[in-house]
């Protein structure tokens, strides 16, 4: 019998990791990256890595084993998935394809899969996606096809497009969304609800589909198709969902059900910083997540590397008061800094010249424009700043839009008073008359024209009034014509010249409110606009002197367009002015919040009811952790009204409720009194005559709408 020898080799030692986690990252977001299968819910503090702690968690499935195919990753931008791919790739890319992985916003990933089992609903794979022009070139046609004959206002093909929106996202009837969202238009129920369906129909019809069909036919195929359902559960061994708590219900849906049932989910977000109710988003699909996922693994981001702690301290105290919430406490990894401010200024105008005074001395200390940022509440708070910058020579840029004195419908009520002020304006009598319903551009230039025939000296009321210019209107245009004449015979009063103020309540009364609230959402708050510009001109003595100052920012907006002539220095930085809403996932070095007052911020209308409160105060929440190193909370305390006596304004409830005495987090400012700039001498006012002869715009005009 042979002996022979076997050698046994030693096991080899476990297979080191790729990535040396515990060395990159901190000890809470280790815990989310190496959380196991199943239901996993991040809550991620504002600064607190986020995205990092999501890309190593995607990064880690991929060391795992997990194929990347196998992979779901949604986000609610493009540049969002593109910027978490690229990091995956540099930590994954060495041992895993990362470009497999199925990642992007909740209507790409639709599309992909729509793409594959579309014919199942019944659509060609080969069905087109509408863009928003051809949805609404679309809907034009289904409004012309009713041939409506009401006088009334129906709302533009804009609206309705966003009211079939919000009912799909929000899973409810286009008619409760009406009711609920939209009650201005009950009136034209029947004709609105009729138009919704038969935009529907048409889509259908010719295997069209919007950006919202794309969730919602993937909803469709999701439960009416086990088989599918199954077929891509299976094939996702997890989902992962970025900024989670602005998802709304239908994005929520669509979550759970490719989730499936082995529940392999990973969402990442921050119940406070909910702040997009008005879009649709659910609050309650974060906060609500542990009872719809029983005993799921929560996990708490905390440690926050954007802000100094005293900054931390104030954001702490303030969102500690909202109830339903998960509790948490941020933490700063940087050193102690500057103490916060709260900055009771005197009015608006002080409150403007406090904030441009604070930005010149910040950027003569060596700060730039660029690091610096004003947010507020509503785009109308910022217009009495706005002013203040363009007379310092102050550049900036509004986030949030376009600058105040330049959106439509400031313009359009500014026309008013500038055709008010001079007759002549026929750029201003043109914008105003374009606002009639069943006024084109035919009949402007026709009204125009025969206006300019009537004897000299003629009254602009008594001109409208006049046979040869009613004889230009067709059928449609006479009655909203009669109330525009109305309206300009109310405003040329002798009195009305010195008081702007009141003049612009005049044209909200007068009609244009309606026109409003038909050609725009209520959440706009183009109305509430034009109410801040009236407060805004009953500062002025006179209508002159008003559109004197209004021209100044117009003209300051033209030098920054203009930036790059031969003469005209181009401006190397700009101050950032910008809606909370807009600001949210930036940050600045130093942070303005204006119009800290109850009724500005929080909104009145936003904060009637105690989940509307607590949304509020988490976008304060929000205001507040976008600033790293500075943070100023100013507020008037008076404002000027119509008969020139001053209210007292409360202070913030946000304010109001933060700790007081030795445990305040934030330091008072008291402005001693200065000596206000000087303004610009007013223009003199045009006889109230209709124009004679050539007329053309005056030079501080703005510019008409193109």
């Amino acid at each position: 019998m042979a002996t022979r020898t076997y050698t046994l080799k030693v096991a080899p030692a476990a297979k080191p990791s790729r990535i040396d986690y515990a060395a990159l990252l901190n000890e809470e977001q280790l815990a989310a990256v190496e959380a196991g299968d199943g239901p996993v819910l991040v809550i991620a503090g504002a600064g607190s890595g986020k995205t990092r702690t999501l890309t190593f968690r995607v990064a880690r499935m991929l060391e795992r084993g997990v194929p990347p195919e196998g992979i779901l990753l949604l986000t609610f931008t493009n540049k969002a998935a593109r910027e978490m791919t690229r990091r995956v790739e540099e930590l994954a890319g060495s041992f895993s394809d990362v470009r497999r992985i199925l990642g992007g916003t909740f209507h790409h990933a639709a599309h992909v899969l729509l793409r594959q089992h579309a014919g199942a609903l019944g659509f060609s794979t080969n069905f087109t996606v509408l863009d928003r022009e051809d949805a609404r070139d679309l809907m034009v046609t289904c409004i012309a096809e009713r041939k409506l004959k009401s006088d009334k206002r129906f709302p533009r093909p804009e609206l309705v497009l966003d009211l079939v929106s919000m009912a799909t996202n929000l899973q409810q009837p286009v008619s409760q969304v009406l009711v609920d969202r939209r009650p201005q238009f009950l009136p034209l129920a029947p004709e609105v609800l009729a138009t919704a369906a038969r935009y529907q129909q048409r889509k259908a019809q010719m295997h069209l589909m919007d950006f919202d069909d794309l969730l919602l036919h993937l909803k469709r195929l999701l439960t009416q198709h086990a088989d599918i359902r199954a077929q891509l559960t299976e094939r996702f061994h997890c989902v992962l969902v970025d900024e989670y708590q602005d998802t709304n219900r239908l994005q929520g849906d669509l979550v759970d059900l490719l989730a499936g049932e082995k529940k392999n989910l990973t969402v990442v977000g921050d119940d406070c910083q909910s702040i997009y109710s008005f879009r649709g988003a659910d609050f309650t699909n974060i906060i609500g997540f542990p009872e719809r996922y029983p005993g799921c693994a929560v996990y708490t981001l905390t440690r926050n590397y954007r802000s100094t702690p005293e900054i931390l301290r104030l954001a702490n105290a303030s969102i500690s008061r909202n109830e339903r919430q998960f509790p948490k406490a941020l933490s700063a990894a940087r050193a102690s800094g500057a103490m916060p401010v709260v900055v009771p200024t005197k009015d608006a105008a002080e409150q403007a010249a406090f904030i441009a005074q604070r930005v010149l001395e910040l950027r003569d200390e060596g700060l730039s424009l660029e690091a610096m940022a004003v947010l507020y509440r509503a785009h109308s708070h910022s217009l009495e700043l706005q002013l203040e910058l363009a007379r310092r020579g102050i550049p900036f840029r509004v986030r949030s839009g376009v600058r105040f004195f330049e959106q439509a419908h400031v313009k359009d009520v500014l026309a008013h008073l500038r055709l008010v002020n001079n007759p002549a304006d026929e750029l201003a009598f043109k914008r105003v008359v374009r606002r009639v319903p069943g006024v084109g551009p035919a009949t402007t230039e026709h009204l125009w024209t025969s206006l300019r025939a009537l004897p000299e000296g003629t009254p602009l009321a008594e001109g409208l009034a006049h046979a040869d210019v009613l004889a230009h209107l067709p059928r449609k245009a006479q009655k909203g014509f009669q109330r525009f004449a109305d309206l300009m015979r109310l405003l040329t009063r002798p009195q009305g010249a010195g008081t702007p103020g009141v003049l612009i309540e005049d044209v909200l009364a007068g009609g244009y409110s309606e026109y409003l609230k038909a050609e725009f959402a209520e959440e706009e708050q183009r109305e509430e606009d034009i109410r801040q510009l009236a407060e805004f001109a009953a500062r002025f003595e006179d209508l002159p002197r008003f559109l004197s100052e209004i021209a100044l920012v117009a003209e300051f907006a033209a030098e920054q367009a203009l930036a790059g002539d031969s003469e005209t220095e181009v401006p190397d930085e700009y101050l950032t002015l910008s809606t909370v809403h807009q600001a949210k996932g930036l940050e600045w070095r130093a942070v303005f919040v204006l119009w800290l007052a109850d009724g500005r911020f929080p909104l009145s209308l936003a904060s009637r009811l105690p989940e509307e409160e607590e949304e509020e105060r988490r976008l304060f929440y929000v205001a507040l952790t976008r600033a790293r190193d500075e943070l100023a909370l100013v507020y008037p305390l008076t404002v000027l009204p119509r008969d020139g006596e001053r209210i007292l304004l409360r202070v913030s409830r946000f304010i109001e409720e933060l700790p007081v005495g030795e445990a305040a987090p934030y330091d008072r400012l008291v402005l001693a009194t200065v000596e206000e700039p000087p303004v610009a001498p007013p223009r003199e006012a045009t006889p109230d005559v209709l124009p004679q002869g050539p007329a053309g715009p005056s030079p501080g005009d703005p510019k008409p709408d193109t």
